[in-house]
């Protein structure tokens, strides 16, 4: 989905995701920077970012300052560059605050990383 090509499409998405059921949504950022941003300024859900390197036209730092910097009252929660995985961690970590089935998961993995577990 892209916000510059297909603006009402992110728009809907973003506006009623709240009533289909959705808890935290995550949004690649690349070389424009916008999904994440056009999706954080029409949802109350929280919205996490994932900055992508798209070299040569953009280098992980430019995306990563791109989705960091939201104006005020627009906030992206913002994982390193090209890192999905936490992104996902990250969804899961903010939907266990009301799961005790969902934490005792979080615990498990947070212990097997602890052991050794490779990502």
């Amino acid at each position: 989905m892209s916000s510059s090509r297909n603006p009402d499409l992110v728009d809907e998405y973003a506006r009623t995701a709240f009533e289909r059921g959705l808890k935290v949504i995550v949004c690649s950022t690349g070389l424009s920077g916008h999904l994440a941003a056009a999706v954080a300024a029409r949802t109350v859900l929280p919205v996490i970012g994932v900055p992508i390197a798209t070299a040569p036209q953009m280098v992980g730092n430019e995306a990563l300052a791109i989705t960091a910097q939201m104006p005020t009252g627009v906030p992206i929660a913002t994982v390193g560059v090209d890192a999905a995985v936490n992104a996902a961690i990250l969804a899961v970590e903010i939907l266990g605050v009301q799961d005790e089935e969902m934490q005792a998961r979080l615990w498990k993995f947070k212990d097997d990383l602890a052991e050794g577990l490779k990502l």
